[in-house]
């Protein structure tokens, strides 16, 4: 089983790879955007602080919201964990990147 900090280093790791595809098509920045906005209806009252943040970031654009997404912070960390960019990534990315992650990671 995973401990707390291994799970908060691979969310980093995988955030890490989110923004450089964002980077890369800025668009997707609307896509958790939309994500936010669906998901303030429907999850429960202690997530809607992270929520509200993640708002603010997209708010002040692509490089304020990435940047809070690879920081290495336990605010960062804490964020994370509501994180709207779920969908950036396609399911084969994402599925590679764990792969990868758990033969690199492995005792």
């Amino acid at each position: 089983m995973r401990t707390h900090q291994e799970i908060d280093e691979r969310s980093l790791a995988l955030h890490r790879l989110v923004a450089e595809r964002v980077m890369r098509d800025p668009a997707l920045l609307e896509k958790a955007r939309k994500t936010v906005v669906r998901w303030r209806g429907t999850v429960s009252i202690a997530s809607q602080p992270y929520l509200e943040e993640w708002e603010r970031l997209i708010d002040q654009g692509v490089e304020a919201c990435l940047a809070m997404a690879v920081e290495d912070s336990q605010k960062a960390a804490a964020l994370r964990q509501s994180s709207p960019f779920a969908g950036v990534l396609t399911n084969r990315e994402r599925f590679a990147f764990l792969k990868s992650w758990q033969r690199e990671h492995e005792a």
